[in-house]
């Protein structure tokens, strides 16, 4: 079945289960889940309930698409995500950002966890990115284009909404979180990175780097849906000299232990907004 089939029927599926209309939607990284705690939550589908969906796999990821109220601002939040190197396509992992573009939101934000590779970072710190580096080996937009839901070669100069940008930073300043703004990049995973590659990174102008929400990004601006990501400083990559042996429950318990600052950022934002 062609992609876009396949959106309307994820969509409809949807709609029939709940008629709540979210203005933003919300992608939560991991060890980020606790935020859907401050919703007035109107209605939870499962993943494996809508059609075309994948299955998130990785821990701490709910697997659920959840809809309702942060403060009085309607979202749709994805508590968990879709990873390549979990083994789906491209496609399969940003399949869920092209329905949430066809319930309607207005915006979206992504949020994950990262390692630091800009020695002035510390674990813990929130980037709000700007740029990114693309070091993925697939592209979510390879192939046949439908110009139903955007161009052949949609334009990446303002991928980061500079509004919301400027305005989170604003928010983390006043409450005083450390916040910066900078490039992510991305690599494929699942393995971290070795201490030459976080090297390299830093040597392309990358100030943290993680395994996901680039494809997201570029599904979103080929739909010409406004992208805002925060990334949380999970453990510090440079210089060599800084790295540690890190697990995954390292950075679970990071992001989890920070995830409130993220929580506080994103509230006061939709406030605004």
């Amino acid at each position: 079945m062609p992609l876009f089939e396949q959106i309307q029927e994820a969509v409809a599926h949807i709609r029939s289960r709940t008629k709540f209309q979210p203005l933003t939607g919300i992608v939560l990284g991991t060890g980020l889940g606790n935020l859907t705690d401050d919703l007035s939550i109107e209605a939870e589908i499962d993943y494996h309930d809508i059609p075309h969906f994948a299955q998130s796999t990785v821990q701490s990821h709910k697997g659920k698409l959840i809809f309702g109220k942060l403060g009085n601002h309607p979202v749709v939040v994805m508590a968990g995500r879709f990873h390549w190197y979990e083994g789906w396509t491209m496609e399969q992992v940003t399949f869920p950002i092209r329905v949430l573009k066809f319930l309607d939101i207005q915006r979206i934000i992504i949020t994950n966890v990262s390692g630091g590779v800009n020695p002035h970072l510390l674990a813990g710190d929130l980037v709000v990115v700007r740029d990114h580096i693309n070091l993925l080996p697939e592209n979510p937009l390879r192939g046949h284009n439908d110009e139903r839901l955007g161009p052949r070669f949609p334009d990446m100069l303002h991928t980061y909404d500079e509004d919301l940008r400027t305005k989170a930073l604003e928010i983390a300043h006043a409450k005083g979180i450390r916040a910066f703004e900078g490039v992510y990049s991305a690599m494929s995973g699942p393995n971290l990175e070795t201490p030459a590659e976080y090297t390299m990174l830093r040597g392309l102008g990358s100030d943290c780097t993680g395994m996901s929400s680039i494809p997201e990004v570029l599904v979103a601006r080929h739909m010409d849906l406004p992208v805002m990501m925060i990334s949380l400083i999970s453990n510090v990559s440079y210089p060599r000299s800084a790295i540690r042996v890190t697990t995954v429950e390292d950075v679970i318990a990071t992001a989890q232990a920070a995830e409130p600052k993220m929580r506080l950022l994103i509230r006061e934002l939709l406030s605004y907004l």
